[in-house]
């Protein structure tokens, strides 16, 4: 993974990679770049809908409830369509930023801190947190059976079916990036890739967060891949940087090899700015 490709990145861009192969156990995972943590921007989305799924089924505290029809519709809202409004929303009925924590602490994400003020775009979390996020989604990992069979399955689900735009990043690693579900005659197929994408400018530098996690199948095998990177000059440099670091993971991953060296897109890391407002990009 010695790849490199610098062009249109800003002069302190980061990236850091988490992977492995959905059967793997953790300890077989891939995990390279920068160790930091990075702004989660709307792959913190995922981690809303869980929080909230964890709540309605009585693992953070109070009584087991129904997640309501209001609910589901801003959940779909929130991840097929990067909605902020509907993220806003659940954040609230996730129990906001203790919520967000709680579920953190019970899927052991060591890395992630949600913010405090409620701007959940300027969350951190590391790449490690992501794929550990990923496992849980799957029902891997530790703690397996900590989100219910039925609640994976819609999280998973809603990425599958997130708007083909918005289709980018670790799908790239994937064997030909379909951009919807098939049709159950074609369940023979690979599955749809299953996808959330984060991007933001930066108030402060106007440079540019690009995030992406996921599920992909590649070479006939699912992966889990979460991709986290700032500092680009552009969101298409950003971009394609993360598409890259996704496809050299896999290809590692595949090989049996972990060559250390720079990822695509890593330059040294450097000071990041800080947005204003609640809002983020996507």
């Amino acid at each position: 993974m010695n790849a490199r490709s610098d062009v249109g990145n800003g002069p302190s861009a980061r990236l850091a990679v988490a992977a492995q192969p959905l059967a793997g156990e953790p300890a077989a995972a891939l995990v390279h770049g920068e160790a930091g943590s990075f702004v989660a921007a709307s792959v913190m989305k995922v981690h809303i809908l869980v929080a909230l799924l964890l709540r309605a089924q009585g693992s953070l505290g109070g009584p087991a409830r129904e997640v309501t029809a209001q609910e589901r519709t801003r959940a779909a809202a929130m991840i097929q369509h990067s909605d902020n409004d509907a993220a806003n929303a659940l954040w609230r009925a996730a129990g906001g930023a203790e919520g967000v924590a709680a579920t953190g602490r019970l899927l052991g994400l060591v890395g992630t801190r949600p913010a405090e003020d409620g701007r959940w775009g300027l969350s951190t979390t590391t790449a490690a947190d992501q794929l550990a996020l990923l496992r849980a989604v799957h029902g891997r990992g530790p703690g397996p059976r900590v989100l219910a069979p039925g609640a994976r399955q819609w999280v998973r689900e809603l990425m599958r079916g997130v708007v083909d735009c918005q289709r980018w990043g670790v799908t790239a690693a994937g064997d030909g990036r379909p951009a919807a579900p098939r049709p159950s005659h074609e369940a023979s197929q690979p599955p749809p890739h299953e996808v959330k994408n984060g991007w933001l400018p930066r108030t402060a530098t106007g440079l540019w967060v690009i995030n992406s996690v996921g599920r992909v199948t590649a070479a006939g095998r699912p992966w889990l891949l979460a991709v986290l990177s700032d500092g680009h000059a552009t969101a298409e440099a950003g971009i394609a940087a993360v598409e890259e670091a996704a496809r050299a993971a896999v290809h590692a991953l595949m090989d049996h090899r972990v060559v250390p060296g720079p990822l695509p897109g890593r330059r040294p890391a450097g000071g990041g700015g800080s947005a204003a407002g609640a809002g983020v990009a996507g």
